[in-house]
């Protein structure tokens, strides 16, 4: 049985109540104050009590009771050296402190191109506490239009860009959807992601990027199914976290992800200039 528009315009309007609520969690990515690699000599770094430091392998944190840090996991306070090891692209949140709980800030450990670095997220972020969600077209069904998806025989690494000129990324694709859009006499291939339980991921750039819209946006889908068709629905397109925070190290698209057309639909710039 057909979906009606009426349908598609509640399910749309929960996707953005669940979207921006996600965005709001407190220490979420609006709550990022700041990026920073560690040395191999004990250091300090900004907005965060204790001495920071690594060896390549392995990140360590020296710090006395009186810096009120403590440990995310446990509670336990930090008092002496701790460490913690990741591999690339993994993310702990390691230690908190400050505010009447001890846990107003929270100090993110990573892992970005083979190096360490510590991110602060600070619930107290204006970032945060002045967000009332973020800006979108309006919804047009127009923007819903079924593709193919056509597999690759083994996934693909392609090289790709970061937010962060100092990180590189890959893109792992699966294969390409293909489809066609409202205004466009041509058919458009770009190259997908893969998620959990066989979903996609799009990361794409148009002709709205730094106009309306952030620099690239990215676009999920539902898995596709037996025959290869999937719909894209652009009304669901959404900032990368790199849109709202300088601190972000988000994938750019891979080079042939590049629509020539408006695409008017989803996530708009959340602080337009």
């Amino acid at each position: 049985m057909a979906i009606t528009t009426d349908a598609r315009l509640e399910r749309w309007q929960r996707f953005r109540a669940n979207r921006d609520k996600a965005l709001a969690a407190r220490h979420g990515w609006l709550t990022l104050t700041s990026f920073q690699w560690l040395e191999d000599s004990p250091a300090a770094v900004d907005l965060a009590p204790g001495l920071w430091s690594t060896d390549g392998t392995t990140a360590f944190l020296t710090a006395v009771p009186s810096d009120g840090l403590t440990v995310v996991e446990t509670g336990e306070k930090v008092d002496g050296t701790v460490s913690a090891a990741l591999v690339d692209e993994e993310s702990l949140m390691w230690v908190q402190f400050g505010g009447p709980a001890g846990d107003q800030v929270v100090v993110e450990l990573a892992m970005r191109g083979g190096r360490y670095a510590v991110r602060t997220r600070d619930s107290a972020s204006p970032v945060l506490t002045g967000f009332d969600g973020v800006p979108t077209y309006p919804y047009n069904p127009d923007w819903g239009v079924e593709a193919r998806f056509e597999p690759y025989a083994r996934p693909v690494d392609v090289p790709i860009s970061t937010a962060n000129p100092l990180v590189d990324g890959v893109h792992r694709s699966v294969g390409e959807v293909v489809f066609r859009l409202p205004g466009s006499p041509h058919e458009f291939r770009l190259q997908a992601e893969a998620e959990k339980l066989g979903a996609l991921t799009v990361t794409f750039h148009d002709e709205t990027n730094g106009d309306t819209t952030d620099d690239w946006r990215k676009l999920s889908t539902p898995r596709p199914r037996p025959d290869g068709t999937v719909v894209l629905d652009f009304n669901r397109a959404i900032n990368y976290p790199r849109a709202f925070t300088p601190y972000g190290t988000c994938p750019m698209p891979v080079k042939n992800n590049s629509l020539d057309i408006r695409v008017e639909a989803g996530e708009k710039q959340p602080y337009p200039g």
